[in-house]
């Protein structure tokens, strides 16, 4: 991977995290504003529910602070104001609060009664959700740190407690050779406070935050491999479209695409097909009268739409010939209608050259076309040889000499669908063929005849 694709990673990877995270906090910080909003409707509906019951004033300002710093929060989520310790300062506050909550909220309003029972009667797994919740930013420094925050919380929350007490009972002041009735002194007295308790539960809270930490450090390894793959995807996809235009240039398009699909050479590829051979008529004049480049520039701009033409009409343009081009109709693209199709397309040329001020001559023949690569390992190029490919230059050839627009051989004649019109236009001796061929005409001229 080059530095720009490492940086073009680096960038995707980025952005897409922080747009996850967003999300994930902006869920979190929803679900946590929902409970305390929930907590408040309640606790200020509970007298309707159950006569006698005083609301602290002080209670349900906490409520609605705690309400409040959760609105402000999801409302800063994303925009410029936002920070990264926020996320960290709100589930600290909230950490904070549930412990503070077992440690200043009288469990009992009879003043014998030692708030330690609150860790014995309710425990430690109220802090559970919020770890879980903090899962859902998808930051694993956010989970650990929310486990540390209740360990340190949960046990300075305790020690302020058992620290306010004047007589405290533990697990070591149970004898070792313990009776029934030494368990139930200890362990069920009021003054139980139950320090190894605290320890395993504190325990298992940071190791619970460990793993979910873990969790989600894997998780962001998937998204990151994903992102990664997603990256390479489209810059392999940028990367075959560039090829495919750029090599369709100078091979098929079609084959362009086989081959950058498959890098394997193409397989002969035999098949009965029509050819098209077109050249442009006094293109020697024409030429001498303008500048290389000028030539090149109108060229470029009429065998765009010859192709463009060629291509409406299924036909594969196999290579430029200096001023024409050759055409297979069938071979390497399957029609079935190749020998209409390819007349179809020597009217449509006509057409074309005449809107660009060129006249053209097309010589059409069909026969046993074989298509495929040929070359070394180093260097191939597509190619489609057979008699008729030969056979059509002729044609094309005579064609200026005969001073016909088209000429096409008697298979092409014969394979044309009903409604197109050919002539006899005698037979005629060709250069490597063996005897006079017979050579055929439309009966009606182009749009554009040449001269």
């Amino acid at each position: 991977m080059t530095d720009t694709d490492t940086e073009e990673f680096a960038r995707e990877s980025a952005a897409r995290l922080k747009r996850a995270e967003e999300q994930g906090l902006r869920l979190a910080i929803a679900c946590r504003t929902l409970v305390t909003g929930a907590a408040f409707i309640w606790y200020v509906g509970t007298p309707i529910l159950f006569a006698g019951f005083e609301p602290r004033i002080a209670a349900i300002v906490v409520l609605l602070i705690f309400t409040a710093i959760g609105i402000t929060h999801l409302s800063l989520i994303g925009t410029r104001h936002d920070r990264w310790w926020m996320k960290y300062a709100v589930y600290a506050l909230d950490t904070a609060a549930i412990c503070a909550t077992f440690a200043l909220v009288p469990i009992s309003r009879a003043d014998d009664v030692p708030q330690i029972i609150a860790f014995r009667a309710y425990g430690i797994y109220y802090l559970f959700p919020i770890i879980a919740v903090a899962c859902l930013s998808l930051s694993w420094r956010l989970v650990i740190w929310t486990g540390a925050v209740c360990v340190i919380c949960w046990w300075g929350a305790f020690l302020w407690v058992a620290g306010g007490m004047e007589n405290i009972l533990s697990w070591s002041d149970i004898p070792p050779d313990a009776t029934r009735s030494d368990y139930e002194e200890v362990f069920l007295s009021i003054d139980f406070i139950g320090r190894g308790n605290r320890i395993e539960e504190t325990a298992m809270i940071f190791f619970a935050a460990l793993s979910l930490a873990l969790a989600v450090y894997r998780a962001r390894a998937v998204f990151f491999a994903q992102v990664a793959s997603d990256v390479q995807w489209r810059r392999e996809r940028a990367t075959r479209r560039r090829v495919s235009t750029l090599f369709g240039k100078y091979v098929p398009a079609e084959i362009a695409r086989r081959l950058i699909a498959d890098d394997s050479p193409l397989a002969p590829q035999q098949t009965v097909g029509t050819t098209l051979v077109m050249d442009i008529a006094g293109f020697t004049s024409f030429s001498s009268q303008r500048s290389p480049t000028a030539v090149i520039e109108i060229l470029d701009h009429f065998f765009a739409d010859a192709t463009r033409a060629v291509s409406e009409e299924r036909g594969v343009v196999i290579t430029y010939l200096g001023d024409g081009f050759l055409v297979t109709f069938n071979a390497p693209l399957g029609i079935p209608d190749h020998p209409t199709a390819a007349m179809r397309t020597a009217e449509r040329l006509h057409q074309v050259a005449a809107a660009h001020g060129f006249k053209i001559r097309i010589g059409l023949a069909t026969g046993e076309l074989v298509s495929g690569t040929v070359g070394s390992d180093d260097r191939q190029s597509f190619t489609v040889y057979g008699s008729s490919v030969n056979l059509a230059a002729r044609l094309e050839a005579l064609s200026k000499r005969l001073k016909e627009p088209i000429l096409m051989d008697r298979a092409t004649a014969d394979g044309l669908e009903p409604g197109w019109h050919t002539a006899h236009a005698g037979d005629h001796a060709l250069s490597g063929f063996e005897g006079p061929q017979p050579v055929y005409k439309l009966a009606r001229p182009p749009a554009a005849p040449v001269s």
